[in-house]
């Protein structure tokens, strides 16, 4: 049988065909998400029509000759587009980096410190419905709009034609939420006057969300609901769930891990998974983006000098291998951007001496500030493990093409390192949730066991 999955990303969109029968991936076609469209400068938009059409091509290159037996939808999280009562969008998407919530609002406090505030519950700028009440606040929702939802969410209900519902796993991920209960936060939404008509319904379990009923796929195939690409990365890249600890770093970065705790936390978040499971989430802004921060500095130096600007990564991965000196390391803070909790906080670097600071120093130590941020967030949550963990999974692109850093690491997490079976691992999980939700496996474990080893 023969898995379609797709992944939305920031700047990407994948489809693939994954054969259950032989644990491979037949087919994929990975296209760049070009759809970005001009806004005030604290705004981050895609066009959602454009985002859709992106799929349509990236599906039918994948599906040409081959039958599909099951649909995966994932996509980037904490973003949301509204729609009108046709469940057409009738809005940009506003994504996850969008910033509008970090303007100013009330009494020195921008609109997330006052949602925060006012609810008790993290609100962070780009959380879906810190999004939804500066739109509220401003009279910036359309007058066609009865419902919000994240794009994948839409694009599930447009290849079932249904009415877009949220998996647990997104619907987190836009805020107000109540992890014990595993719903919205009914005091929370009305303390800050968000109509909870407006917000999707929230499935729980590992579900469908119908059958396809669409102009580019064949008729009652069944369809899972769409999941977090957070979640989803989890899902495809890890398959000793208990034993292992996940380190992702494609546009951002994150370090996961599966626990059955719900508390209070001092970084990072719990997060639902599926079917009464959590993982701990630390998440940075910058992961693979600092790296690509550093490459445009190296570029604009390289241009300066009239050198080269071919192959850049490359050059770079090397110098940090060329490194032998590691007594008087540079120490790099790649929080270029902030965090999600102090978006006013910014990078730096410490420990220039005389003779260490060079090219090869300041690429190695940009690597290891971003796996030192994701390594601090490990340790100061570690007691939510449900047991010692022995292996590091290295996903995304960044650590996929990259030895150097997945050594990096290595050192700093002190456990043995794995890339995962298959590449595009967001997509593969929403693989691995279609197969359960459709009837192909019995659960989450037997399709991982299946998919994965």
């Amino acid at each position: 049988m023969n898995i379609l999955g797709i992944d939305i990303g920031t700047t990407t969109v994948t489809a693939l065909v994954l054969s259950t029968e032989k644990s491979e991936i037949l087919k994929a076609c990975t296209l760049k998400n070009d759809s970005f469209i001009d806004g005030r400068d604290f705004e981050k938009l895609q066009d959602p029509k454009l985002i859709i059409e992106t799929v349509k091509t990236a599906v039918k290159t994948v599906t040409d000759s081959i039958s599909i037996d099951a649909v995966g939808i994932t996509g980037q999280m904490h973003g949301i587009l509204y729609l009108d009562k046709d469940n057409k969008p009738c809005s940009p998407l506003m994504i996850w980096q969008d910033e509008r919530g970090n303007e100013p609002y009330k009494n020195s406090l921008s609109y997330a410190e006052f949602l925060t505030k006012e609810t008790g519950l993290k609100a962070a700028s780009g959380f879906g419905l810190t999004t939804h009440f500066y739109n509220l606040a401003n009279g910036e929702i359309p007058e066609n709009a009865v419902m919000l939802c994240t794009i994948h969410d839409y694009l599930a209900a447009l290849l079932t034609n249904t009415k877009p519902v949220t998996h647990a796993s997104d619907g987190a991920s836009l805020g107000f939420y109540n992890l014990k209960e595993n719903c919205f936060d009914d005091d929370a939404l009305n303390k800050v006057g968000i109509d909870k008509s407006f917000l999707p319904e929230v499935i729980k379990s590992t579900a469908l969300a119908g059958k396809t009923n669409c102009d580019f796929l064949p008729d009652n195939i069944p369809v899972a609901v769409a999941i977090g690409d957070n979640q989803g990365s989890f899902l495809g890249s890890v398959a000793d769930t208990e034993n292992s600890v996940l380190v992702n770093v494609g546009t951002g970065s994150q370090v996961s891990f599966v626990t059955d705790k719900v508390t209070d936390l001092s970084c990072g978040e719990i997060r639902p998974l599926t079917d009464g499971k959590y993982i701990f989430v630390g998440a940075s802004l910058c992961g693979g983006r600092a790296y690509a921060i550093l490459k445009a500095f190296f570029e604009k130096c390289s241009e300066m000098l009239g050198g080269s600007t071919e192959g850049l990564y490359s050059v770079m991965d090397k110098k940090a291998e060329s490194l032998s000196d590691f007594s008087d390391l540079l120490t790099v803070n790649c929080q270029f951007c902030g965090t999600r909790e102090n978006p006013a906080l910014r990078g730096n670097i410490e420990n220039i001496g005389i003779e260490n600071f060079t090219p090869e120093n300041l690429i190695f130590g940009t690597l290891k500030g971003v796996s030192k941020e994701l390594f601090d967030m490990y340790e100061s949550e570690k007691a939510l493990l449900l047991k010692a963990p022995s292996m590091l999974v290295c996903s995304g692109n960044g650590l996929r093409k990259s030895e150097i850093w997945r050594k990096i690491f290595t050192e700093d997490f002190e456990m043995k390192a794995t890339l995962p079976k298959h590449s595009e691992e967001a997509a593969v999980g929403a693989c691995v949730f279609a197969g359960v939700a459709s009837g192909i496996f019995k659960d989450i474990k037997s399709a991982q066991n299946a998919l994965l080893r």
